[in-house]
């Protein structure tokens, strides 16, 4: 559908500002929680990248892959995350957390399965497991906010530091 024939849809946070508000503090609780947990800013950023990817939400990609790259990933990464597994450029823990991310992203196939769960407990601890989950939950819930009210791609820029 070209933009021009879209449906014009509703601004979340403008009417219901009570719920976005909320979202915005779930989101905040889970980037603390990872931060408590030690959880490396690198993953969190794959992780949401590739929900994303998973979820076709193309404004969730633009902000986090600036974000990425922002943090010094290099592009190389970021290209091949969708290829992940056929790559020899992700860690271990990378590699468990996005796993991970996958499963909790398509609950539907799979459950989260009890390898995949192993796999991250392997080199996560429990608070780790534990802020992957909410930071995977997160980014899945912004991208159906952002699909649903077609938020549009490529205005967003990382934050200055």
């Amino acid at each position: 559908m070209s933009k021009g024939d879209s449906v014009s849809r509703v601004g979340l946070k403008k009417l219901t500002p009570d719920v976005s508000a909320a979202m915005g503090s779930l989101h905040g609780a889970a980037v603390s929680a990872a931060q408590d947990a030690k959880v490396e800013p690198e993953i969190l950023e794959l992780v949401r990248i590739r929900a994303s990817q998973i979820n076709g939400c193309a404004f969730c990609l633009d902000m986090h892959t600036k974000d990425a790259r922002a943090q010094g990933e290099t592009e190389q990464r970021v290209y091949a995350l969708n290829a992940w597994r056929e790559t020899p450029f992700f860690t271990e823990r990378e590699r468990a957390a996005l796993a991970l991310t996958e499963a909790v992203t398509l609950v539907h196939d799979g459950h989260v399965p009890d390898a995949v769960y192993a796999e991250a407990a392997e080199v996560f601890d429990e608070q780790q497991i534990a802020a992957l989950i909410w930071a995977a939950t997160v980014i899945n819930a912004y991208n159906r906010i952002a699909i649903a009210t077609r938020m549009a791609p490529g205005t967003y820029q990382p934050a200055q530091k």
